[in-house]
């Protein structure tokens, strides 16, 4: 296994590990984070200030920098506009995250769980990924 592959894999399964520890594989508590009239849960807003803090130190460890600390190419975004396509992508996000209580993330924790809930949103959401690509073709031919 290269190294590049077992420090993903390493990566993937903390990342998987911490999504089930903090609860965000649980449609219930993130429904309730999402939930600001009426029962609120607040724990998940530490989970996403971890989540970014970290974030944050990676991007500025990361800064100017052409490749990764085990060789691989580095690559950071640096688009910052808002277009009509990002606005609506974030809009369905929402919208399903609110509807269902997964986002892509926890909803592959729960698949791994057996989660028949995680099931069908990972089937719902591969379609989508489908759709989108078929689509996206049909535009370029």
């Amino acid at each position: 296994m290269k190294m590049s592959s077992l420090t993903a894999f390493l990566c993937g399964l903390i990342f998987g590990l911490g999504l089930l520890l903090a609860g965000m594989a649980n449609p219930a508590k993130v429904l309730a984070f999402l939930d600001l009239a009426g029962p609120w849960d607040p724990s998940l807003a530490l989970v996403m200030g971890g989540a970014v803090a970290v974030m944050t130190v990676g991007f500025v460890l990361a800064r100017g920098r052409q490749h990764a600390w085990n060789g691989d190419p580095l690559s950071i975004p640096t688009r910052r506009d808002l277009d009509k396509r990002l606005i609506l992508g974030a809009l369905g996000f929402g919208v399903g995250w609110g509807l269902a209580g997964f986002c892509p993330g926890p909803a592959l924790v729960a698949l791994g769980t057996g989660s028949a809930k995680g099931i069908v949103f990972v089937a719902a959401m591969l379609s989508g990924m489908v759709i989108f690509e078929r689509l996206e073709q049909r535009k370029s031919a």
